[in-house]
């Protein structure tokens, strides 16, 4: 039953990671709160997965002529040092304040979706 588990959350994160949503949005509280994984492991799993998902929505999107380069450079690099620091920052912080931290995460960015959704149905 746990590998039917693995394989629907691995669908909904690569579908949700393909669209650039964040699939580790999703693939995080349902390793750890579905499948009773450590936040710790669910963070190396989704990073994990991440690469090769990340890798086919790179080629698609390059092959629709979707990314500026000029605009992706600075993030990439800026993401790369900053994930640094992010790692060691979460390897120093203790499992149930690392699932405190990510859910107040979710709930800003939660948040900050619903107000650019509104702002973004103002304008029109």
């Amino acid at each position: 039953m746990q590998i039917v588990l693995l394989i629907l959350f691995g669908i909904f994160g690569g579908i949700l990671g393909g669209m650039g949503m964040g699939g580790g949005t999703l693939l995080i509280p349902l390793l750890t709160l579905g499948l009773e994984i450590s936040q710790h492991t669910a963070q190396a799993i989704n990073l994990i997965a991440f690469l090769p998902m990340s890798i086919v929505a790179i080629i698609i999107h390059c092959k629709n002529k979707l990314i500026n380069f000029k605009i992706a450079i600075p993030i990439i690099i800026a993401g790369i040092l900053s994930s640094i620091c992010g790692s060691i920052l979460a390897n120093n912080i203790q499992s149930q304040n690392l699932s405190i931290w990510f859910g107040i995460f979710l709930i800003i960015i939660g948040v900050l979706q619903i107000l650019s959704l509104w702002a973004f149905e103002k304008k029109r």
